[in-house]
């Protein structure tokens, strides 16, 4: 008997016990299970900061020729990370506007057929030539950028 006392009686400090790997793993589960909650949290807040400092960083977009809409159409890019309108209008007028809806920040469309910048939202309307609010529940206008038109291509930079 006391043989068997011996070996029960080995605490094996070498080696690990099965309640410590069972405590190390169950703190790697924990760890990435709060990453796993963390991280798009992270993301969610940093986002608008993020979006700041890329729209300062951008003053003007140029749109090569074979992009361009022709009169009468509309064309979308971004500028920097906002959805932006560019308007060829029938009379040879070129405007842009931010393309993000002043209600709810919605994306609006350009339709040529009812001449105007309308949000599908909640059914503000634009003026097509001004961006200024026409009907709907919108507080105020679209950010309206500057456009000058070369041979290659147009230049929208910020008023």
């Amino acid at each position: 008997m006391p043989d068997s006392v011996a070996l029960n009686d080995s605490s094996g400090a070498g080696e690990p016990r099965r309640r410590d790997l069972l405590q190390i793993g169950m703190g790697a589960v924990a760890a990435c299970y709060a990453g796993a909650l963390g991280f798009p949290v992270y993301r969610y807040l940093a986002t608008p900061a993020i979006r700041s400092r890329l729209e300062g960083e951008i003053s003007s977009v140029a749109i090569p020729q074979k992009s361009l809409p022709e009169a009468g159409a509309a064309t979308m890019f971004l500028f920097g990370t906002r959805p932006t309108m560019l308007i060829h209008h029938q009379d040879g007028a070129w405007v842009a506007f931010d393309a993000v809806c002043t209600h709810l920040g919605c994306t609006v469309g350009f339709e040529p057929q009812n001449q105007r910048i309308f949000c599908p939202c909640h059914g503000g309307t634009y003026d097509m030539k001004t961006g200024e609010v026409v009907a709907g529940p919108p507080p105020k206008g679209l950010n309206v950028y500057r456009v000058e038109v070369s041979d290659e291509h147009v230049i929208v930079s910020r008023a």
